[in-house]
C-alpha cells in the first residue's frame, strides 16, 4: 500500500533555472560565432542538462510516518521518520546561505529558491533546514502529524 500523503509540494529552483539558463544561452551564442569543436561543446552542454535535472526543483513530501524531500528527478534525496522529529519551527535564512546543499551554522540547508525554510531538529540533536516557499504549510502539517502520532 502507497503511502498517503498528507502534503507534497514542489518548488522549482528560479535561480538555478536561471543560471543554467544563461549559461547554455551563452555557450551556443559563443559557438554560433565562432569555429567551434563539437565535442567540448556537447560535453558542457550535458553537464549543464544533467545538473539542471538534478536540481532544478525541491519537492517536499509528509506522509504518514517520514518527512521527505528530493531534488529534481530524485537522484538526490533525503528522508526522516517523524518518531525523530524533536521540535521543527519556521525560519529565515540569511542570503548568503545560497542555494543547493549547504552546511550553515544551524546545520544541513537543502533549498533552491527563497529565504523561508522549516529547521526540524531530531531528537539525537543533529538537526538540518528544509527551503520552502511554504513555510506555513509545511510546518503545520509536520507539527500535525507529531500531535497526530505521538511516541
Amino acid at each position: 500500500m502507497a503511502d498517503e500523503y498528507h502534503y507534497k509540494h514542489t518548488q522549482g529552483g528560479v535561480v538555478m533555472r536561471a543560471v543554467l539558463g544563461a549559461v547554455v544561452f551563452v555557450v551556443v551564442f559563443i559557438q554560433a560565432f565562432n569555429e567551434f569543436e563539437a565535442i567540448p561543446t556537447i560535453a558542457i552542454l550535458t553537464l549543464f542538462i544533467f545538473i539542471f535535472l538534478l536540481f532544478h526543483s525541491l519537492t517536499v513530501t509528509v506522509t504518514t510516518d517520514r518527512l521527505n524531500w528530493a531534488f529534481g528527478i530524485g537522484v538526490v534525496n533525503k528522508s526522516v521518520a517523524l518518531r525523530d522529529i524533536g521540535e521543527v519551527s519556521q525560519v529565515r535564512n540569511q542570503w548568503w546561505y545560497g542555494f543547493g546543499i549547504r552546511l550553515t551554522p544551524h546545520g544541513w540547508l537543502y533549498n533552491v529558491s527563497g529565504l523561508d525554510a522549516v529547521q526540524i531538529r531530531l531528537k539525537s540533536g543533529k538537526q538540518f533546514r528544509i527551503g520552502t516557499d511554504q513555510p506555513d504549510e509545511l510546518l503545520y502539517t509536520i507539527q500535525s502529524r507529531l500531535k497526530n502520532n505521538p511516541v
